[in-house]
């Protein structure tokens, strides 16, 4: 039993990178910071700032609570 705790807690931590990651992202393209793809609908809008922040913050409980059991 524990070795399948350990695949739930790996892929729970991969899980809360990418999160994590892709939360940082969003932020930084709200901001107007990473202008990458150039036509992506989220460049300069202030609406992803704050939604990359929350899901940077997800990431991050992910993280603890996969690292914390």
């Amino acid at each position: 039993m524990d070795g399948i705790y350990t695949v739930i807690r790996i892929i729970l931590n991969v899980m809360g990178v990418l999160m994590f990651l892709s939360g940082v992202l969003w932020a930084l393209q709200g901001a107007g910071i990473v202008m990458w793809p150039a036509n992506s609908f989220m460049l300069k809008d202030p609406h992803w700032i704050f939604n990359g922040i929350l899901m940077a913050n997800f990431g991050l409980l992910q993280i603890y609570v996969a690292r914390s059991r």
